[in-house]
């Protein structure tokens, strides 16, 4: 037996949505509904129902229907069993969009390492992993291999999949460059984003070497034989070192922006132990 609650995040929808929610928080105790002004999608829709949800273990099901609230006991067993942190379903059966998503799954396996056949899927996770995953706009999707990198422990589960029983897919062929940009954007961060003067500091220094040495060539052109001109080599080195130090000061920044973070980490611990102690 578990003890549940349905948390709906309305988005900003302004059809029939609110009064709907209204009927069902009046008619069944254990619906409570967070409101949107205005549509945020659906990594801050994540955010709000976790704010307020009570439970230990969350589970994110999107609602256009196409799975079913039966299919959740298998999702949330092997975390209350300890065996895993995070579950994320495996879709069986026909579905749309099956090719890019095939993409996007092999592609996150090869750059993260992670074992997981479909990522961007129902899934369930114990609370704390969504305090310690940056919610940035559409970066829900990476939330497993975000957790995957800071140690939690991941599993699947197949989940059958349903047809669509209204409305239509967002995901259209122009969000893919988006997808494939926040994609890269969550490996930088994952493979620097603790160290970023590993990166920065390592080209930087490469293109002042570069520079010194082209520098050395320009000198021996200048003053040796046979006294060739050494304008445009100038231009290079100008280049060369100044790009050189101007990496190193984005190295040194970096540092600074992750000695913050890691700070703010160790508040954010503080906090949800105070906010369990009061539970």
């Amino acid at each position: 037996m578990y003890a549940v609650e349905l948390v709906i995040v309305n988005d900003g929808s302004h059809d029939g949505t609110p009064k709907l929610l209204e009927d069902l928080t009046a008619k069944h105790p254990f619906v409570r509904v967070v409101t949107h002004r205005a549509q945020r999608g659906i990594a801050d829709a994540l955010k709000s129902g976790a704010d307020v949800a009570r439970g230990r273990v969350l589970v994110y099901y999107p609602a256009d229907l196409q799975y079913l609230p039966s299919d959740i006991p298998a999702l949330v067993d092997p975390i209350l069993a300890g065996q895993a942190d995070v579950v994320t379903g495996t879709k069986q059966g026909g579905y749309n969009k099956r090719f890019v998503s095939g993409v996007y799954n092999a592609l996150c396996r090869w750059l993260f390492g992670v074992r997981v056949k479909d990522l961007n899927s129902v899934k369930a996770y114990r609370r704390e992993i969504m305090d310690s995953v940056p919610m940035r706009p559409d970066w829900h999707r990476f939330m497993v291999v975000i957790a995957a990198s800071q140690g939690y422990r991941l599993a699947e589960r197949p989940v059958p999949v349903h047809p669509r029983r209204a409305g239509a897919s967002k995901f259209g062929i122009g969000r893919i460059p988006v997808g494939v940009l926040d994609l890269m954007s969550v490996w930088f961060q994952l493979r620097f984003g603790r160290k970023p003067m590993l990166f920065f500091g390592v080209l930087g220094a490469t293109l002042f070497s570069l520079g010194s040495l082209v520098g050395l060539v320009a000198i021996y052109l200048r003053f040796g034989p046979p006294h060739v001109g050494f304008r445009p080599l100038l231009d290079l080195i100008m280049v060369l070192v100044i790009s050189g130090v101007v990496l190193f000061g984005f190295g040194f920044v970096g540092e600074m922006l992750a000695g913050m973070r890691e700070e703010l980490r160790v508040l954010q611990r503080e906090l949800d132990r105070l906010r369990e102690g009061r539970r």
